[in-house]
């Protein structure tokens, strides 16, 4: 969305007569053929795959009946986002570029892929690309961008309008609205108004939680002082029964703390109890009556705004935030800092003050105490509160109306030796379920990436780590149904540092892998951990992959499904690597052949990965 803007932004400050920016699912591919110019900017998600706003233009994209001529008349350019991290890196955008030239569309000039490697980050592509971009325009036709001077060389003098405004209101107009939570369905509701308000999450929300769930269980699993942080949460609804399936993931919007809400809000000059709602200015109307229709009929508190939609102690801000400051510094020297920040000669600067040090939007405010931005701005500017993800590692029928995760509390050093927190896992770690006040989880269920197998379906489940989160559920569902049906077997591989440390559920694998269980050799199955620290030799889960060679291919043999959960750096390259070794090694294949059969199985939905970074 920040780069997609940018764009749109260079076009028009270019004097480009017509320029709209829209998500990707809010566009309709039926139109593509008749647009002359258009710019994708596209990230990648999971193994490759589009993100949730591109999949239903991926889907149409994709159908048969669109011949090799169908945008013969289009002139496109992609623009990737990805990290270099990935085995498949910016594939959606690489898919999305070859796609467009399949059904007769003409690149502007070659995709940029935008890397979070890049010590610039992903700006580090963006700016060459973009300004090739332009030129090549200006050079095929000139009056698309007749203002191209201000492009090349922008002055720096004038700032656009922000392109939302704030609608105040009295509280004697509202108080009855908002006065007091009074149930579960005020507070289901509250979130959701003052979610739907914000500018940047607008149509890419899913609506009220679908629950707001208690913390019953806060348990550290990991153990030792090496600064590693693991724990269960177990979750429970208050008023309700919650439903979902092994392979599942829970969504959570995290709460803020409210000591620094309070701060921005001091710092900002705001009044918390003042109620408001936010509509776009009449020259953004046409694009956006739903976001008018959606929101203005309904103010809410600032302070809920801010707190619930507004990420002003956790993520960083981007580059425009940095110039739209400028306009707005009182101090010279803070104002020459900040365009020097926002300028192209600024940008790795910028980049080693903000996102490396992780700078958050009220840090960046209180290093520049002499601007005073108008709230306009900071509703546009302010990054979104997102929610998290996490794999639901339990099984409803082992665990009725309860929800089990198990979450590695985010911990990182900057390069200046700050110690930064992820907002969502510290917040989590820091609720109390024996303390009375009760602070509710608000959630979402949605399918995960991994489907529930059948009963009789062999399974191989490669999770290191907290990968094995979603395999815990599938293993305690695999148990429950062999009490009333006979299963399929399981083989599972476990990978940690030490066993006294950061063996995760070291009971209950045990317990599963012995006396006749679902893990157990004489089942079938197997359960194998690999302690990558206990030895001189890190092993990891690929190297136990190796050793039980001749198991894994029996059970692959045998019509099993591979499931892969954990990091996505470089453990799932590795594990795809062992496993082509053991197809090829067992049954007298090339490793090309082998590499193969295993993309045959990942079509066919027996190969499914899950990762996060």
């Amino acid at each position: 969305m920040d780069v997609a803007e940018r764009v749109g932004r260079e076009a028009e400050r270019g004097g480009c007569p017509s320029v709209e920016v829209q998500s990707m699912d809010h566009f309709d591919p039926n139109t593509l053929p008749s647009e002359s110019t258009v710019i994708f900017v596209v990230s990648t998600t999971g193994q490759g795959d589009p993100p949730d706003t591109m999949k239903v233009f991926w889907r149409f994209l994709l159908k048969r009946n669109l011949g090799s001529s169908w945008l013969e008349g289009l002139h496109y350019a992609v623009f990737g986002l990805g990290d270099s991290g990935y085995q498949k890196y910016n594939f959606a955008a690489k898919k999305l570029d070859k796609r467009l030239q399949d059904l007769g569309a003409k690149p502007i000039i070659e995709k940029g892929l935008g890397d979070d490697q890049h010590p610039s980050g992903y700006e580090g592509a963006l700016d060459p690309w973009l300004m090739s971009l332009w030129k090549t325009l200006n050079h095929v036709n000139s009056t698309i961008l007749p203002e191209m001077s201000e492009i090349l060389h922008p002055s720096m003098n004038k700032l656009e309008h922000p392109k939302f405004k704030i609608m105040y209101h009295a509280s004697s107009e509202v108080v009855q609205h908002d006065s007091h939570i009074s149930d579960l369905k005020d507070m289901k509701n509250m979130i959701e108004r003052a979610r739907s308000m914000s500018p940047s999450l607008h149509g890419h929300d899913h609506g009220e939680p679908h629950y707001l769930l208690k913390m019953v269980t806060n348990k550290q699993l990991s153990k030792g002082d090496d600064g590693r942080d693991v724990r269960q949460f177990v979750l429970e609804p208050l008023a309700s029964v919650v439903e979902y399936q092994v392979g599942d993931v829970l969504e959570v919007l995290p709460g803020q703390n409210p000591a620094f809400v309070d701060a921005f809000i001091k710092r900002c000059k705001l009044d918390p109890d003042s109620y408001i709602t936010i509509e776009p200015w009449s020259g953004e109307r046409d694009a956006m009556d739903s976001y008018v229709n959606g929101s203005s009929g309904h103010p809410i508190q600032l302070r809920t705004f801010v707190s619930r939609a507004m990420d002003v102690a956790s993520a960083s801000p981007r580059r425009y935030f940095f110039e739209v400051m400028s306009y707005y510094a009182s101090a010279e020297h803070e104002k020459e800092k900040l365009q020097f920040f926002a300028s192209p000669e600024g940008r790795d600067d910028l980049y080693q003050y903000n996102q490396k040090e992780h700078r958050t939007v009220l840090e960046v405010l209180e290093d520049f105490p002499s601007v005073e931005l108008p709230f306009e701005w900071l509703v546009q500017l302010v990054p979104p509160l997102k929610k998290r993800l996490f794999s639901i590692s339990s099984s409803p029928l082992a665990h009725p109306n309860q929800v089990h995760l198990t979450v590695s509390v985010v911990s990182t050093m900057t390069p200046l030796k700050r110690r930064r927190y992820g907002l969502c896992s510290s917040w989590l770690a820091s609720l109390d379920p024996n303390k009375n006040e009760e602070v509710l989880v608000p959630s979402w269920i949605h399918r995960g990436t991994l489907p529930p197998p059948p009963p009789m379906l062999p399974l191989i489940l490669i999770g290191p780590g907290t990968g094995c989160a979603p395999f815990r559920a599938y293993i305690e569902e695999r148990a429950m149904q062999n009490l009333v049906e006979s299963t399929a077997p399981i083989l599972f591989f476990f990978g940690c540092r030490n066993r006294d440390s950061d063996f995760l559920y070291q009971d209950f694998w045990l317990a599963h892998s012995s006396d006749e269980g679902i893990l157990s050799e004489e089942k079938g199955g197997g359960f194998y951990v690999a302690f990558s620290r206990e030895q001189e030799r890190k092993v990891y889960v690929q190297h136990k992959i190796r050793e039980q060679s001749a198991r894994v291919w029996g059970l692959l043999n045998a019509g099993a499904a591979i499931f892969l959960a954990g990091s996505s750096t470089k453990m799932p390259a590795d594990v795809t690597e062992a496993l082509e070794e053991v197809v090829a090694k067992e049954s007298g294949v090339s490793r090309e052949a082998a590499a193969r059969w295993l993309k045959t199985l990942e079509k066919a939905g027996r190969f499914n990965i899950e990762t996060w970074s």
